[in-house]
């Protein structure tokens, strides 16, 4: 009896096929499209240029099933990030797990304030907190050889993720890692803080993406009172002390805030608000204060 041969499927085409699968699973077809691109990318250890040019060649053995169950699990709405391990931010790669908040391209906004207020020369100090993944106190220092960082997080999962972010890229030496509500014992006066605090109110729970409510660690998420914004209230009032007179204090909010910190910091005797940094689509994103000199 002759058997028949298995059909001969190519890499594109099993691209192809996860695309249609994740959009029914109603990831939007952008969404759909790369989330099965960087699967693939992400098993073959390919990047997209090498995709693109032997996507026709044959799958390798048991790269079907592999790549099946990875589908799978971004059909049921699993972060694309915690499924490969990573994210780039500031053009470096950071692992992530579900023990930290997947780094936003917005945040990169606090990076960018950092370094037009930091010197290139002469040592400068820094606190980051809240620091997640270590995403902004690693971008830092990388770029400023001359920094010296403090980062604090209220959870020591997050931070050993940290710091196996910052031993990756090298800055483990500049880079303290100390587990913290907000600030706890750390101690000033520094040049720069940091923050990008919980922000999302509770009460905005359920209309968040499965990917978000679902699988990223709420603690990260919910900043605690109606508007969300407890924490970030906590972040301006406890800084002043830890900065020397004119000093910066850099902090990231939520869509529609804007309105809410400028009261926030305008109730601060310590501190005046110098510039409000916005998004490509020009949302209000980051705030930037001064401490004053007097």
């Amino acid at each position: 009896m002759n058997r028949v041969p298995p059909a001969v499927v190519t890499i594109n085409q099993r691209v192809a096929a996860a695309r249609d699968r994740l959009r029914t699973a109603d990831l939007l077809p952008a969404e759909a499209d790369l989330s099965a691109r960087l699967l693939a990318e992400h098993l073959l250890e390919w990047d997209t240029a090498r995709l693109l040019t032997s996507g026709n060649e044959h799958e390798p053995d048991g790269f079907a099933a592999r790549f099946d169950a990875l589908v799978a699990r971004r059909a049921a709405r699993e972060p694309l990030h915690y499924i490969v391990g990573h994210r780039e931010f500031w053009g470096l790669k950071l692992e992530v797990t579900p023990a930290v908040l997947i780094p936003r391209p917005e945040t990169e906004l606090i990076v960018e304030a950092v370094l037009a207020l930091a010197p290139a020369a002469d040592l400068f100090t820094m606190i980051d907190a809240c620091t997640g993944c270590g995403n902004v106190a690693v971008a830092v220092a990388k770029e400023r050889a001359n920094a010296r960082i403090v980062a604090t997080d209220i959870s020591e999962a997050a931070l050993e993720v940290a710091r196996r972010n910052a031993a990756r890229h090298g800055v483990e030496a500049r880079v303290t890692f100390v587990q913290a509500d907000v600030f706890g014992d750390v101690r000033g006066p520094v040049d720069l803080i940091t923050a990008n605090p919980p922000y999302v109110p509770e009460r905005h729970a359920r209309g968040l993406q499965p990917e978000v409510g679902g699988h990223e660690p709420h603690v990260a998420l919910f900043g605690g009172g109606y508007d969300g914004l407890t924490l970030l209230e906590r972040v301006v009032r406890e800084s002043p002390p830890l900065l020397r007179p004119g000093g910066h204090l850099i902090c990231e909010f939520g869509f529609g805030q804007e309105i809410e910190v400028e009261e926030i910091l305008a109730s601060s005797p310590e501190l005046t608000l110098v510039e409000l940094k916005r998004d490509l689509q020009g949302l209000a994103r980051t705030a930037v204060a001064i401490r004053k000199s007097v």
